[in-house]
């Protein structure tokens, strides 16, 4: 990035900040806070170990220094601006989750443009909020845009903030569904049988209260509902797609699920050996359709640095939205992320790295050399290292 981009750059974060009220966490002076400055060394260097008497008026400060990305800790600490880990004496953490675009296994880098892969790590955004408020019952959420390539999501619920390491990464093996196994799942209920004996018959049943149970129960429902709607010839082929599903077993698997949809509904699998055979591969299947593909060091690290909303993320100059709940769905990041203040006006880059631009609600193709833009794209694209700042 040439002298002359950062330059532009931070003064219009100045600018941003100047006309922008931002609301720091809880206990912000508990917290430690770091920020990258715009540098001429073609990476990145951070400055942390500070606290907010550090930093001073928060406000001021980023007014002032204009940086280019701002940071505060999960945790907090008796001393946040001690220059060691051991010296700040950890005393609690917020619980933090992060999914990155680039991370999902939905998204095909290369392929996928900017807006789809946001859209995608938002359904993912969805299915964490579910694991969060259904399944634990965390009641102190903040959802944010990342200003970049996804979400986070803070939850300060009173019970999570002294947990350690080991335990949070209890919570990240269950929103992934690391190490889920069907038996697990299986409620299993003699029916009949000698008294002192093994019965024969096993109902196996499946929760439809809620959790992984009800994930999978889903699943299965969903499957049954596409065989029975396909003609017997294909659901039977369909069906012998399973290892160990031969026509026989597929006819006898089909036949039992025509014949107890309702019971499969409230979570009865064990209507025929052949279809709790296909309901294991199916609950397996569940795990990598619906489990939350967050970045698990982050939650883990009690001790993590996480984007400041409302500043600019200075990778792409968009700024780090908190989103209210009911807003996600609505919530477009490439429009509700553009800052105000680079809407309005036309600056003029000089475009190293063509294409197109999706932003501010507008599609925009883009060849090499200098051209004139909205200044939202503009700051995009330098921001992304895909132009500089041109002569005006």
């Amino acid at each position: 990035m040439e002298e002359r981009t950062r330059a532009y750059l931070r003064g219009r974060f100045g600018d941003y900040y100047r006309r922008t009220d931002l609301s720091p966490p809880p206990d912000a002076n508990e917290r430690e806070w770091g920020y990258i400055p715009w540098t001429e060394s073609p990476g990145t260097t951070m400055v942390r170990h500070k606290s907010l008497l550090d930093l001073g008026d928060l406000e001021s400060f980023l007014e002032r220094e204009r940086p280019r990305h701002v940071y505060f800790s999960a945790g907090r600490y008796d001393a946040p601006g001690a220059s060691s880990m051991g010296e700040k004496n950890w005393r609690s953490s917020d619980l933090v989750f992060d999914l990155d675009a680039d991370h999902l296994p939905s998204v095909t880098l290369g392929e996928d443009s900017y807006a789809e892969m946001l859209a995608k790590c938002k359904d993912a955004l969805c299915r964490l909020l579910d694991f969060l408020e259904n399944d634990f019952g965390f009641d102190d959420l903040t959802v944010v845009f990342s200003g970049g390539r996804g979400y986070h999501v803070h939850v300060r619920d009173e019970g999570i903030q002294r947990l350690e390491s080991d335990a949070r990464r209890e919570i990240v093996d269950y929103v992934r569904g690391i190490g889920l196994e069907f038996d697990a799942l299986i409620e299993e209920e003699a029916v009949g049988g000698e008294a002192g004996r093994k019965s024969p018959a096993q109902k196996r049943t499946l929760s439809a209260e809620g959790g992984w149970s009800r994930r999978a129960l889903d699943h299965i429902e969903s499957f049954v509902d596409d065989l029975l709607a396909m003609d017997e010839d294909d659901a039977v082929d369909r069906l012998q797609e399973f290892d160990g599903i031969g026509e026989g077993k597929a006819t006898a698997a089909l036949n039992a699920a025509r014949q107890n949809r309702e019971q499969i509904r409230a979570g009865n699998i064990d209507v025929h050996s052949a279809f709790v055979q296909v309901a294991k591969v199916l609950i397996g299947d569940v795990v990598e359709a619906d489990n939350a593909p967050i970045d698990e060091p982050v939650t883990t690290d009690t001790n993590r640095l996480i984007r400041m909303p409302g500043t600019i993320h200075g990778g792409s100059g968009l700024a780090v939205r908190r989103i209210d709940r009911g807003d996600i769905e609505a919530f477009d990041p490439l429009v509700d992320a553009v800052p105000e203040t680079f809407r309005g006006h036309d600056i003029s880059v000089e475009v190293t790295d063509g294409g197109t631009v999706e932003l501010g609600g507008d599609s925009f193709t883009l060849a090499e050399g200098v051209r004139t833009v909205p200044e939202h794209v503009g700051v995009f694209l330098m921001a992304r290292g895909r132009a500089e700042k041109g002569k005006e």
